[in-house]
Formats: structure tokens, C-alpha cells, sequence
């Protein structure tokens, strides 16, 4: 795992939990900009991507 997919994959999360419950669409662009984040640092690690819209619960 590199660092750098690690820490875009964090900073992903951090972004995509702090505007997920937002309802504006202001909120929701956030909340997506975080989850793309997320995503390639997943990526760059060798993982699956989150396929699920941004804030839902598993």
C-alpha cells in the first residue's frame, strides 16, 4: 500500500462524512468530490472502488 493512496483515500473519507447528510446540492458535490477521492487512493492501492453514492450506510 503506498503512502500516498492511503492518505488520498483518508482525506477522502474525512471529506465525503463531512458534507454526506448536507441536502443542498452544494453539499452533495462535496460529498461526491470526496468519494472520487477516496476512490483513487483505493485505487492506487490495488482496491476495489466504492461503488455506493456518497454517505450511505452499510
Amino acid at each position: 500500500m503506498s503512502m500516498k493512496g492511503q492518505i488520498k483515500e483518508a482525506a477522502g473519507y474525512v471529506k465525503e462524512e463531512a458534507f454526506e447528510d448536507g441536502k443542498s446540492a452544494k453539499s452533495q458535490q462535496k460529498a461526491q468530490e470526496g468519494r472520487n477521492l477516496r476512490n483513487e487512493g483505493r485505487i492506487e492501492d490495488g482496491k476495489a472502488p466504492k461503488s455506493d453514492k456518497p454517505g450511505a450506510k452499510h
